[in-house]
């Protein structure tokens, strides 16, 4: 079998290549980038748009003028036609995403906003329920406040914020958490409540209602771009991976 790659004095076939991408971990990154190039083939650039393209590159790599132009593509070894090529590829990269899940964006939002939505709660952490039960009845009482209660007594790094967190989205702290702070009123005191070793007394202090902006726009829509991404990766590998052992077998 002729050789594919050389390095050095080394000389490799395409059957010795692949196990050294997986070995190297680079295997899934070249899948991508194919990937990715079957994708955007049948899109196409007007003029303008490949115009618009080399600026959006250069604004990613605040290049503000020729001068610092020339100075990237030496320092990156790149040419003209090359910046051009991976400026219009990035570009059609971002049209495939609009194309593709751009008109579906109001209705993955309507099932992500309440995930997204962030909250700014009071909590305080203990593993003793005697403690816990006595720290909600002063609460209760007004006998002293969360901050107080929680600087002296909460066991987490809360403490040092005086029982404070956020705001956070809910889909980034404990399910159980996020579905009591979801169905709880601003200024609600919960009771003592066990979350897995802890036992938590938690109050909301705020929810903030998550809006479709131009921002979380293309954050949606990135999301939806890399969760296929990463399928159409993993199917990928593992034909690969079994056309591979098909082939050693053989």
């Amino acid at each position: 079998m002729m050789p594919v790659l050389q390095v050095g004095d080394r000389q490799m076939t395409a059957i010795e290549v692949l196990p050294l991408l997986e070995k190297y971990q680079m295997l899934p990154a070249l899948i991508k980038e194919i990937v990715l190039d079957q994708a955007i083939a049948p899109i196409s650039c007007t003029p303008e748009e490949e115009k618009i393209a080399g600026e959006k590159l250069a604004q990613h790599y605040q290049i503000t003028s020729d001068e610092l132009f020339q100075r990237w593509l030496k320092q990156n070894n790149l040419s003209l036609e090359q910046w051009n090529a991976i400026a219009i590829r990035q570009f059609k990269i971002e049209k495939f995403k609009h194309l593709t899940w751009g008109n579906d964006l109001e209705s993955y939002f309507s099932q992500r906003k309440h995930q997204l939505n962030r909250v700014v709660y009071s909590l305080i952490r203990t593993n003793d329920i005697g403690i816990a039960q006595e720290i909600y009845f002063r609460l209760q009482a007004g006998e002293q406040t969360f901050a107080e209660l929680a600087k002296e007594y909460s066991q987490g790094t809360e403490a040092q914020t005086n029982g404070l967190i956020g705001p956070v989205e809910l889909q980034t702290i404990h399910p159980a958490l996020a579905k009591m702070l979801s169905t709880s009123q601003p200024q609600q005191l919960l009771p003592p409540t066990q979350l897995e070793n802890w036992i938590v007394i938690v109050r909301l202090e705020k929810m903030l209602l998550t809006q479709l902006d131009n921002s979380l726009r293309q954050r949606l829509l990135n999301e939806r771009f890399n969760t296929w991404l990463q399928a159409q990766i993993t199917e990928q590998n593992c034909q690969i991976r079994q056309l591979d052992s098909a082939t050693s077998q053989g």
